[in-house]
Order: structure tokens, then sequence, then C-alpha cells
């Protein structure tokens, strides 16, 4: 479960949806102990994100990645759609700066993207604020429901240690022989 709401942006986290991406490799087994999985950052399992209408800039660009990546559920509202960068920032006479868009995104398909529009949720929840102000927030409950249900017709694979293997080598006889059987040098 990933809260995304209210992320004002300042830089794209794409390593986020990186480690969110993260497949099982396989399993370690020691001789004593716990049996545990490589890799051992990795979230497995269902993920939902909660994004609302006051996400913008890098908050716009984390759920269209993790949307673009088939990471998960988007649940909530749209985000505000200003997904642009900022870059130089001239000094004013008296100490102040002034911003102004620099740079704007554009998608694998070379189409401008995001910038105007925001990323909508696949499931649009409103935030009621009769249901807010007795203490509910109907995204965030909603996104867990999703994760639960997700959760129990895709659970989290558990491993399975399989039989050790069996290394020893049956003896055979020398080349010429002795005339005695295989079955004698086990």
């Amino acid at each position: 479960m990933l809260d995304e709401r209210f992320n004002s942006g300042g830089q794209v986290a794409d390593y986020v949806i990186e480690v969110l991406n993260r497949q099982l490799f396989g399993w370690w087994s020691p001789r004593y102990g716990a049996i545990y999985r490589s890799p051992a950052a990795a979230i497995l399992g269902p993920k939902v994100m909660v994004i609302n209408e006051m996400a913008g800039s890098g908050g716009d660009a984390m759920p269209w990645m993790f949307r673009s990546t088939k990471t998960g559920t988007l649940v909530g509202k749209r985000t505000w759609g200003g997904l642009v960068g900022i870059g130089q920032y001239p000094t004013l006479m008296d100490g102040g700066t002034v911003t102004a868009p620099d740079f704007g995104f554009f998608n694998p398909k070379n189409e401008w993207d995001v910038e105007n529009k925001g990323v909508a949720p696949d499931v649009e929840i409103e935030m009621d604020p009769k249901l807010v102000s007795e203490g509910h927030d109907p995204q965030l409950e909603r996104a867990v429901t999703i994760a639960l249900q997700q959760l129990k017709e895709h659970p989290v694979v558990e491993p399975t240690r399989p039989e050790f293997p069996n290394y020893q080598r049956t003896a055979q006889p020398a080349a010429g022989g002795s005339g005695r059987k295989a079955a004698e040098f086990r």
C-alpha cells in the first residue's frame, strides 16, 4: 500500500517503482534456520497506490510510472497534471527568484503526457466530508479492501524446500574388474 496523496514532487522517484517491481529469483536454504529469498529487498504480492488531486509534478510521475509498469491498482482521484520541470532560478534585484516551466514529459510512444490532464485512478473514490469528519478515510479504506482482496486471489508464494539432493555415487568396478558385481561396492 502506497499513499501518494499530496505528493508535490520535486523529484521523479523512478527508483521506487524499480524496487516495487523486483521479482522473486529464488530461495536460499541454510543448513540450519529459516529459508530466505532473493532478492531480500523485494515487496512481493499485490500493490495499491492511493492518489489525489493534490499530487502533482513528481506526484503525477509516480502514479504514471506505477500504471505504465502495471505495478498495481490506483485508487482515489485524478492527479492535478503538473508534470513539468523547472531548472534555472534567476535571482532578482531584491533577492527573490522566478521559476518557469523549463522541460516537459513525453512517453515512450513519443506523445506529450500527463501535463494538464493528470493520472486517473483505476478506482475513483471521493473523500466524503461527512465520513472524513467521522474519522474515516474512504480512499485509504477502499485501497486496503482492494489490496486484501487481491492478496486473497493472488497470495504471495511461500517456499517449499525440495528434497535434499543425493550426491552419493554408486561405486563402479575398475576397468578390467575383479569380476565382482557393482552391487558389492555400494
